[in-house]
């Protein structure tokens, strides 16, 4: 399995800070950071926000999340914005390839989502290899607040089964109470928000989803040696 990734979710930060807390997180031990756009045809916190991040913060890789319709049409402005993976959603666009291809032409990684409802066969064996990332979220797109779907976790298992080396992604109600199962599920990249953004001590928080997914690797490892 690829290493442990740890993604706070920026839109569980302070927005009038967002520079400072995207340092503060990877002063804390975040190697990414996660930026997600809800299922709409526009979007709010996109390019321009993700630009200033940028400025502020030149040495963060930004894990975009594009939760909107027609996700080809803000791959440019991403990729200009100095987005460093562009993941979009299954459901969102009949041509998963292209749009892939398109993603890489623009010089990010390419990641493909799906949410709760999606099976993960949607994720084809040749879009899934062509993508750098996939995504199994774990609440439904633009509703905060949820908790988090376990019934979810088996995508995650056939995905890891599938793609034993491919980063997998899970979002939605991930942290210090749910970390085993997704880790034990196969995932490796680890969005989490309030869990870590409104923790009194996030670096604490950060080392204990990463120590999960280690262990969990450890015991892949065991199982495959055997």
């Amino acid at each position: 399995m690829p290493p442990a990734i740890i993604a706070p979710s920026v839109l569980a930060s302070d927005f009038g800070q967002l520079s400072a807390e995207c340092k503060r997180m990877i002063k804390n031990g975040a190697e990414w950071l996660h930026m997600g756009k809800h299922f709409v045809p526009n979007i709010t916190m996109g390019a321009p926000v993700l630009a200033c991040i940028s400025k502020g913060v030149p040495e963060i890789f930004m894990d975009c999340h594009m939760m909107v319709s027609e996700p080809e049409k803000w791959v440019a402005d991403i990729a200009n914005a100095g987005g460093a993976l562009y993941c979009f959603h299954r459901e969102a666009t009949e041509d998963p390839l292209s749009l892939i291809r398109k993603v890489h032409d623009h010089g990010m990684k390419a990641g493909i989502a799906i949410s709760p409802d999606t099976p993960s066969s949607a994720i084809s064996d040749q879009v899934g290899n062509e993508a750098d990332m996939l995504l199994v979220m774990t609440v439904y797109p633009g509703k905060g607040g949820q908790k988090f779907i376990e019934r979810c976790l088996p995508k995650v298992e056939e995905l890891r089964a599938r793609f034993p080396e491919k980063d997998i992604e899970v979002d939605g109600g991930v942290g210090p109470s749910t970390i085993d199962q997704c880790a034990h599920a196969g995932s490796n990249v680890i969005v989490a928000g309030t869990a870590v953004f409104g923790a009194e001590d996030p670096e604490k928080v950060i080392a204990t989803l990463r120590a999960s997914v280690n262990a969990a690797q450890e015991k892949f490892a065991q199982e495959r040696r055997k």
